[in-house]
């Protein structure tokens, strides 16, 4: 909230001067959805901005009548529901009119819980009746408490994986629910609530979350995700540290597999390997999935080198569908197709699955294989076989491809600050940010360099190099060596 009617969400300014804003059918509907979440009201800072909020909700009040318009809607509603209540809880004062239309709220959404979409969606339900049941003290109150308490019981041994995963795979989402669950256990404490979150189950998604993150400490790109949405690995620690949570153990060198979410984490000296051999979701719900099976993320002497193209929009638009599809990412692309078929903005027809997973320590280093058959749909009936091999200061991918093809090219996107100052058809230079070098060799392909975007943000798209390796057979070599051995 940069003044008292003017807003930034999603890297966007607008005014919102007039009732008719709130709902402008030109406006995008995630920056609407972000305007009644009212997540400006917790924000840093927040306490010299008391008098626009106050305002605001009063606007809010007078201008979102009950079931009109996206403010309703019951994801923005769930939101909305516990930064009011935060809001309350932290200081700010809540007008008996807005304690009213907060029950108001509440009981709307009480019947209309998002059962139909399940998942990240589901759980925001469940938080926004904990919250509001705890902050009431009527006997309605008690039953948006035990609804919200069942449906964690129900849901969260479904969507928290084994090894401590989200089940949508998304790690920008998977730290939404982590705060989420931590919130739930914050508010339990502060009633005097029995809470039903093991401390057992927070201790393995922090884990899982530091696992799927750079040395940067930020978040790798593996399906829907971006900077900016969710609260930073570092800033969840310490949230679950104030509550009482073990310090969490950093990174290790060696192999760390995530077998239930499908992630594998590769880390030599300066060396941080991030694949992708998981499936594409639930398979009742794939929509932050992305066509990225058998990409990779590597970071150098901490920086990221090849990354994914990141996410910086959502809807059912050409740029949402180019995003999501393989050639963004880090991996084969056969004949111009998508390894899993994403469509809709939010869909996926027929989907890549993940085979013969194998892990090694070899004399080298370690060696991960991989194969999966996204492409069996082609006419080439083809399987795309790949494996990494990582020691302290090289890497070696070898992909293959069985079955005939038209054409078949890798793509290697480049951090926008890595450069490339020299490039042929079989070799390239890259330069890090610090000045160090990388030398990139192929065998089985021709190279050229591409020009394409990366998405660190919702709204926010930024030039980079991408290396393109065009197979000129069906098995190719890419090597890559840095420190000593280049």
């Amino acid at each position: 909230m940069v003044s008292e009617d003017a807003f930034v969400f999603l890297n966007v300014s607008r005014a919102v001067t007039s009732r008719a804003s709130w709902n402008d059918p030109a406006v995008e509907k995630l920056w609407l959805y972000n305007l009644h979440y009212f997540d400006d009201l917790n924000a840093e800072g927040a306490v010299n901005r008391r008098q626009w909020h106050t305002r605001l909700i009063d606007r809010w009040i007078e201008e979102s009548p009950p079931g009109y318009g996206n403010g309703w809607e019951p994801y923005p509603s769930s939101l909305r529901i516990v930064n009011w209540i935060k809001y309350a809880l932290g200081g700010g004062e809540l007008s008996p009119r807005a304690v009213a239309s907060l029950a108001v709220q509440t009981r709307f959404l009480r019947e209309r819980l998002e059962f139909h979409l399940l998942g990240n969606h589901l759980l925001a339900n469940a938080k926004a009746l904990i919250f509001a049941g705890a902050f009431f003290e009527q006997e309605e109150a008690e039953e948006w408490l035990d609804k919200g308490f069942a449906i964690l019981r129900d849901e969260l041994p479904e969507q928290i994986l084994g090894d401590g995963g989200h089940f949508e795979r998304s790690p920008m989402y998977h730290a939404i629910i982590l705060e989420d669950l931590l919130d739930i256990e914050n508010v339990c404490k502060t009633f005097g609530l029995q809470s039903i979150i093991e401390e057992a189950m927070i201790d393995k998604m922090r884990n899982w979350l530091a696992a799927m993150s750079h040395p940067d400490g930020e978040i790798a790109f593996f399906n829907d995700a971006a900077f900016g949405i969710a609260p930073n690995p570092a800033e969840l620690d310490g949230y679950a540290e104030r509550l009482n949570h073990r310090p969490r153990i950093g990174q290790s060198d060696g192999v760390l597999r995530l077998a239930e979410s499908g992630y594998i984490r590769l880390q030599q000296r300066d060396a941080v390997l991030l694949v992708d051999a998981a499936p594409v979701g639930p398979s009742y719900l794939p929509g932050h999935a992305h066509a990225d099976t058998l990409s990779f993320e590597l970071s150098l002497q901490g920086q990221r080198v090849m990354v994914n193209s990141g996410t910086s929009c959502y809807g059912s638009g050409s740029e949402r569908q180019r995003q999501r599809g393989t050639a963004a990412h880090n991996t084969l692309v056969i004949d111009g197709q998508d390894s899993s078929e994403v469509w809709g903005g939010f869909r996926v027809a027929r989907r890549a699955r993940v085979r013969s997973v194998h892990i090694a320590e070899e004399a080298r280093g370690v060696r991960v294989e991989a194969s999966q058959d996204g492409y069996r749909r082609l006419r080439g009936r083809n399987v795309h076989r790949r494996s990494w091999l990582l020691d302290d200061h090289s890497m070696e991918i070898e992909d293959e491809v069985t079955g005939p093809f038209d054409r078949a090219e890798i793509r290697f996107h480049l951090h926008p600050e890595i450069s490339v100052p020299e490039a042929s058809a079989t070799r390239a230079s890259l330069k890090l940010r610090g000045g160090g070098l990388l030398e990139l060799a192929v065998q089985g392909g021709r190279l050229h360099v591409a020009q394409t975007t990366w998405h660190p943000r919702f709204g926010v798209s930024m030039p980079n190099s991408c290396l393109v390796v065009v197979l000129t057979a069906p098995k190719v070599k890419t090597f890559i060596k840095w420190g000593e051995n280049r």
